[in-house]
């Protein structure tokens, strides 16, 4: 049975992916979701070669959001990994950062409720982080995915990606026609230049807060055609 692996993003925790690993779950697939510290780009892609390391192939890595970026350095060498799944994900090139790619398009409410700690780390202000990150979804949910957000270093982001996985491993991209932390063009025009298979959802930044049934439909089937 294909393995999927979950890779959440900044101000989140594998927690993010709940609901929808109980739904994979029910559909006969054993998920397992990654843990970033996220100190660093560096340290985030080896915590997940750390799970990588854990399940058998073939491999389904699911990224999303700045998840995303660890996916694509993380798969790199990694044969049992036979496909990638970037959900409102960023997909950078060589030399690019997350930084890079939140610039490039207008529109993302990100600089009104970001904030940063004495000591160098950030957050999302809790009281609009469903707002900002899943506006479609239960506002019960998203007020648990603020009280437990991690509080990521700052420059994180500006970290330059080493060369990328997409490049050689078949991509998937979803993209939420209605997100609100990375806008919907640059989505389409990320899976446009990895050549992914893509699919538009009229959805917010986090589709595993507001429809995380449907999700967990969707990488199923991609894991079921590896």
């Amino acid at each position: 049975m294909t393995a999927i692996v979950l890779v959440h993003g900044l101000w989140a925790d594998g927690s993010a992916w709940s609901e929808t690993i109980t739904e994979l779950q029910a559909l006969g697939h054993e998920p397992v979701a990654a843990q970033l510290p996220l100190d660093s780009l560096e340290g985030d892609i080896a915590a997940v070669r750390r799970v990588l390391s854990t399940v058998d192939g073939p491999v389904l890595l699911v990224g999303w959001s700045y998840g995303g970026a660890v996916i694509t350095s993380a798969a790199v060498g990694q044969d049992h990994v036979k496909a990638l799944s970037y959900v409102a994900a960023f997909a950078p090139d060589e030399g690019e950062s997350v930084s890079d790619i939140a610039h490039r398009n207008p529109g993302s409410v990100l600089p009104a409720y970001f904030r940063v700690t004495d000591d160098g780390h950030s957050y999302l202000d809790r009281a609009n982080y469903g707002e900002a990150v899943a506006a479609d979804a239960p506002a019960e949910r998203t007020a648990l995915a603020a009280a437990v957000q991690k509080f990521p270093r700052l420059g994180i982001d500006g970290a330059p990606s080493g060369a990328p996985a997409w490049r050689t491993v078949p991509s998937h991209y979803l993209i939420a026609t209605q997100d609100r932390v990375l806008p919907a063009a640059t989505q389409r025009e990320l899976a446009d230049r990895m050549g992914a298979h893509s699919t538009e959802w009229n959805t917010g930044h986090g589709p595993m807060y507001a429809h995380p049934k449907d999700l967990a439909a969707y990488l199923g089937t991609l894991a079921k055609g590896l």
